[in-house]
């Protein structure tokens, strides 16, 4: 049996004061997907507890601390009484289900989808994950566990050779699964042994040739041997295959920028497409430092860098550079998408709808355009793009969200359509327990906020729906300081003052 790493080894990237100096095949090595924290909750296991979000994402990182450590039972162990005993909550499910998917452990991502109360909200989300990760073979207990060390063992302990000698010994394993296969082609791949790892990945994806996250790997493996139009089309071939959630279509997106970086020629070129990579997997600094090396004389290439560091300022909330870098980008190229678009959203920011609404509809972005037509109250003016674009299109949570609340005949059906595609949307989340209070039901709107606050507790809406909630079961002290709240983070929110007869 391959040997097991004692203790978790982080990846730190340093930075040098020459940005030149950066090795950017070093910044996309595999690192721990959650950072540690200080503090560990001990979970009663022989008793239904109530998980907090520190203790959920506590007792996450225990557990997925073990799975790095190549301790895969009792990681498995952990994660399957975490499911279990979480307080009930769809969103949870919804978010555990694509993470143990993410580590070999489907029959714990069924688990997680088996709980899920409302399909309404979660059959987008259950379809992407089986698609994207799922093997055309269910495994058995045992083969599950022993093939989720062995990918431990390649991902984060550097064994990769000893996980391919000793799984190419395990002919039944390869002739039964298509996973098996898949583990070891990404074996041989981290190995540098590309021959060998796209005869056992075509070999996986023949045995399984709707699953996504193998023809990722082939993408990968072509990248380093092929030419780029070869690579291109299995990337052509993925984005066919179009995702149903925002999150997988971002897990698309990524693995196309990643394609583009590893096959460029041009040094700019490729540190763009990788800032870009970056930039998908929420690595906001890596993509700004990235782009800040990207600069070269050709004003074209100068044009799409300053565009996305727009973009990525701007979600850093540095919104005077994502500015600038705007107006930079639309100097070069005045129909430039990303640059006109981040113009646009500041527009919004500001109150400036008009601005907002010519900025969108120069970067053909209608549904944002329909945003902005909505707060100057032309209505039916957005109701009008909004309609047409779910005529056309069925993946805009927006469209879907803002036509709930203009059609209030489907409001809730709009509501968890728009959550069904993006479940991390706190917006309809909000709206979805607004719903529920104005029909009375109380219980149902505390679970939705329960959602808004996992996903940001500091929004003002959720502390004055929580105050309505608590006014209604006669708790008037703890409605009060729900209100209060409400108005400290938004000190000009009519409804919280009028509740508190401001």
């Amino acid at each position: 049996m391959i040997r097991k790493v004692s203790s978790l080894i982080f990846l730190f990237v340093a930075f040098s004061g020459s940005a030149y100096a950066i090795n950017f095949d070093e910044l996309l090595k595999p690192a721990n997907p959650l950072e540690t924290s200080n503090s560990v909750v001990n979970v009663q296991r022989q008793q239904k507890v109530t998980l907090t979000k520190n203790d959920l994402y506590n007792q996450y990182t225990i557990a997925l601390d073990k799975f790095i450590q190549s301790n895969v039972k009792s990681s498995y162990s952990d994660f399957k009484i975490l499911i279990e005993n979480t307080t009930p909550l769809d969103y949870r499910y919804m978010t555990l289900a694509e993470k143990m998917a993410y580590l070999g452990f489907f029959d714990l991502a069924e688990l997680s989808l088996s709980k899920i109360t409302d399909n309404d909200l979660s059959y987008y989300l259950s379809e992407d994950i089986k698609r994207f990760y799922f093997p055309s073979v269910t495994l058995s207990k045992i083969d599950e566990l022993y093939l989720a060390e062995m990918y431990s063992n390649i991902l984060y302990n550097d064994q990769s050779e000893e996980v391919v000698e000793e799984l190419i010994k395990s002919q039944n394993l390869l002739n039964k699964y298509d996973y098996a296969n898949y583990i070891v082609a990404l074996g041989y791949f981290k190995s540098n042994n590309f021959l060998e790892a796209e005869k056992h990945i075509n070999t996986a994806i023949s045995m399984n040739p709707k699953n996504i996250n193998y023809k990722k790997l082939k993408s990968e493996i072509l990248a380093e041997t092929s030419k780029p139009k070869n690579v291109m089309k299995i990337v052509d071939d993925i984005k066919s295959q179009p995702m149903l959630t925002k999150t997988f279509t971002k897990k698309v997106k990524s693995i196309e920028e990643y394609a583009l970086y590893k096959t460029k020629k041009n040094e700019f070129e490729k540190k763009y497409h990788l800032a870009y990579y970056f930039y998908l997997e929420n690595e906001l600094n890596k993509s700004m430092r990235t782009l800040q090396t990207a600069f070269n004389t050709k004003k074209n290439n100068n044009k799409n860098v300053y565009a996305l560091l727009s973009r990525v300022y701007y979600d850093l909330k540095e919104y005077e550079k994502a500015e600038d870098n705007a107006v930079k980008a639309c100097k070069i190229d005045k129909k430039n998408q990303i640059a006109l678009t981040v113009l646009g959203d500041l527009a919004l920011r500001d109150k400036n709808y008009k601005d907002a609404v010519k900025y969108f509809e120069s970067a053909s972005q209608n549904v944002r355009a329909a945003e902005a037509y909505q707060r100057l109250g032309k209505t039916k003016k957005a109701y009008e793009i909004y309609e047409k674009i779910l005529k056309t299109r069925s993946d805009s949570y927006e469209a879907y969200y803002n036509m709930a609340l203009l059609d209030k005949s489907r409001e809730v059906t709009y509501l968890k359509k728009s959550i069904a595609i993006n479940y991390d949307f706190k917006d309809g989340w909000i709206d979805l327990a607004r719903c529920s209070i104005e029909n009375n039901d109380f219980d149902e709107a505390s679970r939705y906020l329960s959602v808004v606050k996992y996903i940001d507790e500091s929004d003002f809406r959720y502390y004055y729906y929580q105050g309505l909630i608590y006014k209604n079961k006669g708790l008037t002290s703890d409605a009060i300081r729900s209100f209060q709240k409400s108005l400290k983070l938004n000190p000009s929110y009519t409804p919280a003052k009028e509740e508190l007869s401001i």
